[in-house]
């Protein structure tokens, strides 16, 4: 998903990615780029990917301000924002709670279906 001509559309770090019943990773990477979502290891390997199309992603009433809830290939990730601050559109730092809303609204915005 590195490509040069590629567009970045959100980039998080430090991220938390849980399949109930385990955790996956303390330390993830969630990126969309190009239209695709994927979720990745602290080592850079793919967990999961999709096009953002096919993904379900929502705020479940159970999760915290920084968690999101994604279903890709119908495999449901809860996914914590809370590890290292972000960068926003316009450079500024957000928290996980930032994170989170923003990650779903670049969802949203590529078509993507709401859970």
């Amino acid at each position: 998903m590195s490509d040069s001509g590629s567009e970045l559309e959100f980039s998080a770090k430090g991220v938390r990615i849980e399949r109930w019943p385990r955790s996956l990773t303390e330390a993830g990477q969630v990126l969309v780029e190009d239209g695709r979502l994927a979720l990745l290891t602290s080592y850079g390997r793919v967990i999961d990917s999709a096009p953002v199309r096919a993904v379900r992603a929502g705020k479940p009433w159970f999760a915290g301000d920084e968690s999101t809830v994604a279903t890709v290939n119908g495999t449901r990730y809860r996914l914590t924002m809370g590890g290292k601050p972000g960068r926003g559109d316009d450079g500024r730092r957000l928290d996980g709670a930032a994170l989170a809303g923003r990650f779903l609204e670049v969802l949203r915005g590529a078509g993507g279906p709401r859970g």
